[in-house]
């Protein structure tokens, strides 16, 4: 329920220009973290579906930190879950510039 929801949100926000493009994929990316839909890879399947989405809008794959490895406990991770924290309470600013970092 909460996927269809976030696909019929995006597909607004596309037709209606609600947000830029990049902004509307980082808000797509970070709610589908948040819905948790599997046990493990949540973060790397929101990413690549935030990245076909952008792509097919015609914009370019973001970077998300120089494609560094997220998935340990390392320093660009840590920025990575703190750009998450932060939108979380509505403020997608440091994901969007982290996505292009």
């Amino acid at each position: 329920m909460k996927l269809r929801e976030l696909c019929d949100d995006v597909r607004y926000q596309l037709e209606h220009e609600t947000f830029s493009k990049d902004e509307i994929a980082i808000r797509f990316h970070h709610r589908l973290v948040f819905i948790h839909a599997f046990a493990n890879g949540n973060g790397r399947h929101a990413r690549l579906v935030a990245d076909i989405l952008i792509v097919r809008q015609g914009g370019s794959r973001f970077t998300w930190g120089m494609d560094q490895d997220l998935t340990g406990a390392t320093e660009i991770r840590k920025q990575y879950i703190d750009a998450l924290k932060l939108a979380d309470r509505g403020d997608y600013s440091k994901l969007l510039i982290f996505a292009r970092s």
